[in-house]
């Protein structure tokens, strides 16, 4: 397979380049332009949330916050049947045993305000925070 060739005409010109040139030129690149950052041995997808993790850290050093879950899966079920999964950036579990989950966010998409608020209308008992 190391032997095939394409063309990726409108990012190189007519360039022709192999699939393991492609893949080390253009699979690393996120689509909104973030930077994954590693805080605290995790990778992050961007700069934001990186910097989000250290802030709830302090928070929970000074007892603010019990517990911190990042990238917590969220299972959206609609009458029993499954729609998707989304990741919440961050579930925190708080000294009075309420559950909050924060989304980071740069930049929206109308698939991410899909599940945002479905994820809302499905778990009521959970207090949502978006961090912008």
């Amino acid at each position: 397979m190391s032997g095939l060739k394409f063309s990726k005409r409108q990012q190189t010109g007519n360039k022709i380049i192999d699939v393991q040139e492609y893949k080390e030129t253009f699979s690393k690149r996120n689509k909104y332009n973030a930077k994954i950052k590693e805080y605290n041995g995790r990778k992050y997808h961007s700069a934001l949330e990186a910097n989000y993790a250290m802030e709830l850290d302090l928070r929970k050093k000074a007892g603010e916050i019990k517990k911190i879950i990042p990238q917590y899966k969220i299972d959206i079920r609609v009458k029993g049947k499954h729609i998707c999964n989304y990741y919440m950036d961050f579930r925190l579990d708080m000294p009075d045993n309420s559950i909050e989950m924060h989304e980071v966010k740069g930049m929206e998409t109308d698939l991410w305000r899909i599940k945002w608020k479905l994820s809302i209308a499905l778990n009521p008992q959970w207090k949502f925070i978006l961090i912008k």
